[in-house]
């Protein structure tokens, strides 16, 4: 076996936001929920992790950089999703470079890994979601691992929990299992990015900054102390799993925005329920649900659901593209970005929202009228860093462009 080549695969994993929460695990080595959760995929041209992994006979130990900086793999998560893989490799033969690697090979091969993030890590934006399926997805490519994205999504759930839903595009539900050793506790999809093609969904990013509390630490002390998470995944959760996934199906957006935003508000009540309490939404959180049901009880009928991770960030899902456009005029008007903000860095994603929001530039933003619902509409320039425009979107796919690699194929190290 020659000594000097690269081997490599290059994946692009989009990430997930839950409209049914995941919150507290029943096994923490196992990363195995206390209930079911479903999500939607986001739109990877929006919002998602590239992973290049390389495999060389020159490389003396595993190593990753994550955004440019090298990290450590010394950690149980990513050691998990290292053995897990390597366990499953199998032979693998480059005819055209004369390079074969046997099973057993991969035992003492080392592998190097460069991921990026097109979004701020540790936002709340469900990074490691992406970051860690896109892991799995990339080495199980390179290691030409026999496994379904099922049964993968269960090696990534042992990453980071919610990094199973991302191994499907549109939307996914994370089944909590029942066996002791999690092999059930794996994703499925319920329907993809094309059955339900015309929601539209807003991201408001708050604050891009690190949370205080993070969700492993938040989980543990919820499980450990809050009676209401054990009365939601008893009682609540089993009920709201099954009619989201008939809303889902019957692209009913009345039932799916009522589940979504109660979902959320349940799950932030159980964070203020845990001692001591997690606060992760924030005063400008608040006043975007306000908005939002103001506008859906002015209407009548729901036209945007909201839900917030473990962060500040709102994630915004109106029912077609004219909700959408007057969603993002209503979020302009409150939340106008500051006067040396260009409007093209303060809307990000799909900007034909803006066009059909009838907005071309700041002085548009300005020109708003405030919304109907509200008399003497207050507004908070600079409350929100950035919107990100996006929809629905599929799973994960390998980038058979070299250019897109993250690794030069002559060292594996990063370009």
């Amino acid at each position: 076996m020659a000594e000097s080549w690269v081997i490599m695969v290059t994946a692009q994993t989009p990430t997930n936001i839950a409209v049914i929460k995941y919150w507290g695990k029943r096994d923490e080595k196992l990363i195995l929920p206390v209930n079911d959760s479903i999500s939607v995929t986001l739109d990877p041209v929006h919002l998602c992790t590239t992973t290049t992994v390389a495999v060389s006979p020159s490389f003396a130990q595993d190593r990753m950089w994550l955004n440019g900086k090298e990290i450590s793999l010394s950690g149980g998560r990513y050691q998990n999703c290292l053995r897990e893989i390597r366990a499953r490799a199998c032979d693998v033969e480059d005819k055209e470079r004369g390079i074969k690697i046997s099973k057993k090979d991969w035992e003492k091969l080392h592998v190097h890994i460069a991921s990026y993030n097109n979004f701020p890590t540790a936002a709340g934006l469900a990074s490691s979601a992406a970051g860690f399926a896109c892991l799995v997805f990339a080495l199980a490519k390179l290691m030409n691992a026999k496994e379904d994205h099922s049964e993968l999504s269960a090696i990534a759930r042992q990453g980071s929990g919610s990094a199973c839903r991302s191994l499907f595009g549109g939307f996914v539900k994370w089944k909590m299992g029942k066996v002791e050793d999690g092999s059930d506790s794996l994703a499925v999809q319920v329907v993809d990015e094309k059955h339900w093609d015309d929601l539209v969904i807003i991201i408001a990013v708050v604050s891009s900054r690190q949370k205080e509390t993070s969700s492993t630490t938040g989980m543990r002390e919820t499980v450990e102390t809050s009676l209401l998470l054990q009365h939601r995944a008893k009682e609540i959760v089993p009920k709201r799993i099954v009619q989201m996934e008939e809303s889902i199906k019957n692209r009913n957006f009345a039932s799916f925005a009522h589940l979504t935003c109660a979902d959320s508000n349940q799950f932030h009540a159980v964070c203020m329920d845990t001692c001591p309490p997690i606060f992760y939404m924030n005063d400008t959180s608040h006043r975007i649900i306000s908005c939002v049901e103001k506008w859906n009880r002015s209407v009548g009928t729901p036209q945007v659901a909201y839900t917030f991770d473990a962060g500040p960030n709102a994630v915004l899902i109106a029912h077609n593209r004219k909700a959408a456009a007057q969603l993002l005029q209503k979020l302009l008007f409150y939340f106008p970005p500051n006067s040396d903000t260009e409007l093209n860095s303060y809307v990000l994603g799909d900007k034909s929202i803006l066009k059909d929001a009838g907005i071309e530039d700041l002085k548009d933003v300005e020109a708003l009228p405030p919304p109907p619902e509200i008399k003497d509409a207050p507004r908070y320039k600079g409350d929100v860093s950035y919107f990100i425009c996006t929809r629905p979107g599929r799973g994960p796919v390998l980038l058979s462009d070299e250019s897109q690699a993250l690794l030069s194929p002559e060292t594996g190290l990063p370009k």
